[in-house]
């Protein structure tokens, strides 16, 4: 009986042992929790299309990972505690002593404790995360609607300068139209004038004074026909310079 209970005695000093190893792990891992809680709660002001994304993601990458390890940490802990509630029952010769119990319940409230803490931190964190992400898709849309926009602007802009090249076309085509139309009235009227011209000089090779008529005729007509074939294509030029601009 005395080795049972020299053996039952040792076990409880190990159970404390791992109780105790355990909650410095858990404490020490709270510790940074935290910090990295309090370090990305002074980061959330930050425009998040401006912030690195390598340090959005290592954070985040940071924050699951200690997460698991200190939900790993408090499951060892509660398996140690609930080993050590066995070995109160398991004591059935005598009554657990009131310093046994005390420690008991001292290892439960820490345990109890620091889960408490833990689900704060992690919602907390968790919390904050969630409205980084909703206020960065909210800044996401209002970029994109601005840039939408800019970028409608930038097309109806274009639109409207292909409507003016277009018109300028258009008005360049219906020039080139009257004047081809006033190129062909000229080459109808020049042909009509040729064979009446024809008709007179053959008059005139019969008539030697009226030939002499004739040529200064036919001097004052090619100098009209030059100046207005001068006047047509200044005003063609101008037509065509006017369109462009």
């Amino acid at each position: 009986m005395r080795k049972t209970m020299a053996e039952m005695g040792n076990l409880w000093e190990d159970l404390r042992r791992q109780a105790r190893q355990l909650e410095n792990e858990v404490d020490l891992k709270l510790v940074s929790f935290s910090k990295l809680g309090t370090s990305y709660s002074s980061q959330r002001d930050y425009d998040s299309d401006t912030a690195p994304l390598m340090n959005k993601a290592s954070s985040e990458h940071m924050f699951d990972t200690m997460a698991m390890e200190i939900s790993q940490l408090l499951a060892k802990l509660t398996e140690v505690n609930d080993r050590m509630v066995e070995y109160t029952q398991n004591i059935s010769t005598t009554s657990p002593s009131a310093a046994l119990l005390h420690t008991l319940q001292r290892h439960r409230d820490i345990l109890q404790d620091y889960s408490h803490e833990f689900q704060k931190t992690k919602a907390n964190i968790t919390a904050m995360r969630e409205r980084e992400d909703l206020l960065g898709s909210v800044r996401r849309d209002i970029n994109a609607y601005k840039n939408s926009s800019a970028l409608n602007r930038r097309s109806d802009m274009y639109l409207k300068e292909h409507e003016h090249i277009r018109n300028s076309e258009r008005l360049v085509d219906e020039q080139i139209s009257i004047a081809i139309a006033t190129k062909e009235n000229l080459q109808s009227q020049s042909k009509f004038l040729n064979s009446i011209n024809m008709r007179v000089n053959a008059v005139a090779n019969r008539f030697p004074v009226i030939n002499s008529l004739v040529q200064r005729i036919n001097f004052r007509k090619r100098r009209d026909s030059i100046i207005l074939g001068l006047v047509i294509a200044v005003c063609i030029i101008l037509l065509i310079l006017y369109a462009f601009h």
